[in-house]
């Protein structure tokens, strides 16, 4: 039987995917670079839809942790360990995220870092890494929790 949160999970995952293929759109948009209110518009729209991406991603993996009756990581560095700990089997269920999107969702959680602290000095060009971090993540989240959720449910 599945568990009705998976509704929130998937909506989470959705909006996830959604806000970083358009923080990869925004990227190619030549405002980007322009020094003024067009280009303003763009850069802060492309910190938004990352800083979104990455939230929504927590979000989702938070609630198959609480589903799952495993405890949150705590601590200043939790954003961290939280990525680490999905990204390895613990008892009774496997990996939520593979190893490479889980170095993926590690650049998305240090750009969102770097925009919320230092969002008046980054340059565009910066950004290169975690742009195509968020690619990948755009491209494979969905199908990572329909693979983790059929696994968990196969064998609870």
């Amino acid at each position: 039987m599945t568990d009705e949160r998976w509704l929130e999970v998937e909506r989470d995952i959705l909006s996830a995917t959604r806000h970083f293929a358009a923080a990869v759109r925004l990227s190619s948009d030549p405002a980007l670079k322009h020094d003024d209110w067009d280009g303003y518009k763009t850069r802060m729209s492309r910190l938004h839809a990352m800083q979104a991406g990455h939230t929504s991603l927590e979000t989702a993996l938070l609630r198959v942790l609480d589903m799952r009756g495993e405890q949150r990581p705590t601590g200043d560095s939790w954003h961290l360990d939280l990525i680490r700990r999905v990204s390895a089997p613990a008892t009774g269920r496997p990996a939520i995220l593979t190893e490479a999107t889980a170095r993926a969702a590690d650049q998305t959680r240090r750009f969102r870092h770097v925009a919320v602290r230092t969002y008046d000095q980054f340059e565009p060009d910066e950004a290169t890494g975690a742009i195509r971090a968020a690619d990948r993540l755009a491209a494979s989240l969905t199908d990572e929790f329909i693979q983790f959720k059929q696994a968990t449910e196969d064998s609870g």
